[in-house]
């Protein structure tokens, strides 16, 4: 095996780590996905990876559900440094306007990760957000959504947005979809920093 594939595999191994550390609430764990300057960037949260564990673990056990699963991945690994783009899918349950509904949301994690003292880590995740949609839990009954509210989302994330809204998350309106020039700067982001360039604007 080369060392590349070798790289490759434990990067994919962390990845796996993530999501199901994170969803089962197991945070110590959780927490050696990350190294200690780590930045988390997502719809309801842009801080320190430290504080997203302890937000996670607070809205955990408040019983708000959000859980994660992974596709394929493209990983590039460049010396000490890699980008993984990871094929992912976003579920969450909550009421809507009194109709109990799962959200659900299809895109990648971006991943630039960096090797530090033999050990892989997220330095920063950024996700891409490609589509979504709102499925009612019980047949019959249909949530009517506040359309004003609906549309001042990206159309890559709205329903997830608007969920995450009602259940009292501030959520950003300026994040990457399937095209357009802020996926562009994500892309730009991981090239900088598989060159070893300083990385701005992430």
């Amino acid at each position: 095996m080369s060392d590349e594939l070798l790289q490759k595999l434990r990067i994919r191994d962390l990845l796996e780590n993530w999501v199901i550390w994170r969803d089962q609430g197991a945070w110590e764990k959780f927490a050696t996905c990350w190294h200690a300057d780590a930045r988390m960037l997502a719809t309801w949260f842009d801080g320190p990876a430290e504080r997203f564990i302890e937000v996670s673990r607070q809205a955990f056990e408040r019983g708000i559900t959000i859980l994660h699963s992974l596709g394929g991945s493209s990983i590039d690994v460049v010396q000490n440094r890699a980008v993984a783009q990871t094929k992912m899918t976003i579920a969450q349950r909550a009421p809507i306007e009194g109709v109990l509904c799962d959200v659900v949301c299809s895109g990648r994690f971006y991943d630039l990760l960096e090797l530090r003292d033999g050990r892989w880590g997220i330095v920063l995740r950024r996700c891409i957000y490609d589509k979504d949609r709102i499925d009612p839990v019980e047949g019959g009954r249909t949530p009517s959504l506040d359309r004003t509210l609906l549309d001042a989302f990206p159309e890559g994330y709205r329903h997830l947005a608007y969920v995450q809204t009602r259940v009292g998350l501030e959520v950003r309106r300026d994040l990457p979809s399937l095209r357009g020039p802020a996926v562009e700067r994500v892309y730009a982001l991981g090239a900088a920093w598989l060159a070893h360039r300083p990385i701005e604007g992430a």
